[in-house]
């Protein structure tokens, strides 16, 4: 007899908010209470959504709250094959406290803003100061696709979406495109 995934019966996938909802475009207030019940349920539903959809990167502003709290979970898949594997990681009121000199372009997606894909160019290395979900300091050097996924999601903290990096429109390109393109590197 096979036992049920007790994740699927206990937690729900989150709607993932589109561009134009004006939650995407303000300013995610601080986490006050890292120990509240209400944000703990809130990084677990984040952690099962993300897990669902197997996306790389989450912030709390895509699922329509307002707060400092992001997830990033590199691993490699169809829309990243090379990204390099990383266990989950909630990361509560994060900061960047430095940024490297070099700057690379990479091509980005976003879930809230379905079918487009473009190239941006992030700080290849940066290091980043946040709370876990119990509470304890953490600071890590994050480079290359992770360091990526953090500064994409820490945008749509400050209220931003990849779109709003891309340095001409000619960076842009359509889903289908993109996998075209990585399917015959």
């Amino acid at each position: 007899m096979l036992l049920p995934d007790l994740n699927k019966l206990f937690t729900k996938k989150l709607t993932i908010y589109q561009l134009g909802n004006p939650k995407l475009r303000a300013i995610a207030e601080p986490v006050i209470d890292v120990r509240d019940r209400q944000l703990q349920k809130l990084i677990d539903e984040m952690l099962f959504t993300l897990k669902e959809i197997r996306g790389v990167g989450l912030a709390a502003p895509q699922v329509g709250q307002s707060i400092r709290l992001i997830i990033i979970a590199s691993h490699p898949n169809e829309r990243y094959p090379d990204a390099p594997l990383m266990e989950p990681t909630a990361m509560i009121n994060p900061q960047i406290i430095s940024y490297s000199q070099e700057v690379e372009k990479g091509w980005e997606g976003c879930l809230s803003v379905p079918m487009i894909r473009g190239l941006v160019p992030r700080d290849r290395q940066i290091v980043v100061a946040y709370s876990d979900r119990y509470g304890n300091q953490q600071t890590i050097e994050l480079t290359g696709f992770v360091a990526r996924i953090f500064q994409h999601e820490y945008d749509h903290l400050e209220g931003k979406v990849f779109l709003d990096r891309v340095e001409t429109n000619l960076d842009l390109v359509s889903e289908s495109e993109y996998q075209s393109v990585i399917s015959n590197t």
